[in-house]
Formats: C-alpha cells, sequence, structure tokens
C-alpha cells in the first residue's frame, strides 16, 4: 500500500483534484456553489412533482428529507461513473507525455466525487435537524453504506473508462442506463408503494437500491424497507456486497489489462 501511495503519487493525486475542480467549473459565475445547488435543484423539482402533485411519501416520516438523501447518494454515484468515464480520454496528453499509474486519473474522479457528496450531506442534516429526525444508534453504520457505494461505484468507473477508450458509444449507453436505473431504483417513490415481495427482493438486490434504503433506515426512519427486511434474514445484505467487491475486481483486472493500449488508443 505504502508502495501504491508514495510521496509522487500523493503529489500527483493532489493536482489532479484540483485541476478537475478548476475546469469543472470553469467559467462559471456560481462556481462551487454548483455542487449543492444541482442536488437542491433536481430535489426542488421532484418534491414538487412527486410530493405535492402525485402525494407520494404521504405514509414515510420526514419523507422530504428522505427524498434528499436517496437523491444525493445516487448522484454520488452518478458523477463519479460520469466523470470517470471519460477521465483517460481527458488526460491523454498527459499519458502520452508522462508516465503515470493510470488508476490515479480515475482515483482523482472518485475523490471530487467525494468532495461534493460531503458538501451535499452536510446539507442533508441540515435539513433533518430542520425536519426534526433523530439520529439513532445504527446511524453509526452509515459510514460503512457509504463505503460500499463507493466500491460499487470505483469498480464501475474502472470499467466504464477502460471501455470508452475503446468504445466512444459507451458514453451514449451509459447514460440510457444509469436514466433506466434511476427509475427502477427506489428513489422517488417508497418500496412500499410496490406490494409484489419477489418484485422488492429483485429491486433490492441492486446495490444502489439496497444501499439507499439501508442509509434511510439508519439515518431517517426505521419504517425503510430493507434487503433483510423482504428476503427475511440479515444475511442477505452479503448479496449486494459481494456484487460490489467482485465487480471492484473485475474492473481493475479489466482496467489492468486495457491500461497497456491506452496511449495508442486514445
Amino acid at each position: 500500500m505504502q508502495q501504491i501511495f508514495t510521496k509522487k503519487n500523493r503529489a500527483l493525486l493532489s493536482e489532479l483534484v484540483r485541476t478537475d475542480f478548476k475546469l469543472r467549473y470553469q467559467g462559471s459565475v456560481l462556481g462551487y456553489a454548483w455542487s449543492l445547488l444541482r442536488p437542491l435543484f433536481l430535489f426542488a423539482i421532484l418534491y414538487i412533482v412527486f410530493v405535492r402533485f402525485l402525494k407520494f411519501g404521504g405514509t414515510v416520516p420526514h419523507y422530504p428529507v428522505y427524498l434528499l438523501l436517496g437523491i444525493v447518494l445516487w448522484n454520488f454515484f452518478t458523477e463519479m461513473t460520469g466523470q470517470s468515464l471519460e477521465s483517460i480520454v481527458d488526460r491523454g496528453d498527459l499519458i502520452r507525455k508522462v508516465r503515470i499509474p493510470r488508476w490515479i486519473i480515475i482515483l482523482s474522479r472518485s475523490v471530487s466525487a467525494l468532495i461534493n457528496l460531503v458538501l451535499n450531506l452536510l446539507v442533508v442534516f441540515v435539513f433533518m435537524v430542520l425536519s426534526g429526525a433523530d439520529l439513532a444508534e445504527s446511524a453509526l453504520w452509515f459510514p460503512f453504506v457509504l463505503l460500499e457505494v463507493y466500491v460499487f461505484a470505483f469498480g464501475m468507473s474502472l470499467f466504464l473508462a477502460a471501455l470508452y477508450v475503446k468504445y466512444r458509444d459507451t458514453k451514449h449507453i451509459w447514460e440510457v442506463i444509469i436514466q433506466a436505473f434511476f427509475y427502477i431504483t427506489p428513489i422517488i417513490y417508497p418500496l412500499a408503494k410496490i406490494t409484489s415481495l419477489s418484485l422488492q427482493q429483485l429491486l433490492l438486490l441492486n446495490p444502489m437500491a439496497q444501499a439507499i434504503q439501508d442509509a434511510r433506515s439508519m439515518l431517517i426512519t426505521p419504517k425503510t424497507i430493507t434487503i433483510g427486511e423482504v428476503f427475511n434474514t440479515p444475511f442477505a445484505h452479503l448479496f449486494p456486497l459481494v456484487l460490489s467487491v467482485m465487480l471492484l475486481v473485475f474492473g481493475a483486472l479489466y482496467f489492468r489489462r486495457e491500461s497497456k493500449y491506452f496511449a495508442e488508443n486514445i
């Protein structure tokens, strides 16, 4: 581990993260404020449409915060994978000129996404306080949920970044897939709206759905349906966790194999 995170690699990672932030908000009047404003605007739109007009979440305690937490975690996943997807191609000049660990480029994008996640979670906690939501002891497990989401997103990011170097259609295909998964993941609607137990089980096998529901159960309300409940065993949590680790291993191996040809394919 010390050989991987040498002083040189740490300095490179820090510089890449700073550069990513500068380029992302270059020419923007509000600059870094967009890190907070984007999820809040999306939350406002979804809240007005689905809560005020369609009356979703009427039986869920503190539903606005429940909705916001789901949006924030989902946005972290989409931001990390979306930014990482094009990262190797974006850094093509650097890769051709300097011999650097390719994975550190993906890591830098993930750190940028993590910084945004922390800022957004601070907003969520402010809303939790204002809404009167009480933190239970189970909230101590929340960092492990974040770790699971990060592992899943990082594995996907490695795979997508390597795939995009060879096939530029990957970006457009991923945009369609991520949009579809947004609607089949219980972010907008409570999972209780789905009356079929088998369908609930199928949806919660998705690591993002399982993580969002667990986070809501820990932070917002214990009435949230979790994977342990629908399968009637706490060991059900292991399946999405194992799937996330398997994706990380697969993504790392695929990225390592393809990284030999990055310079010539970019």
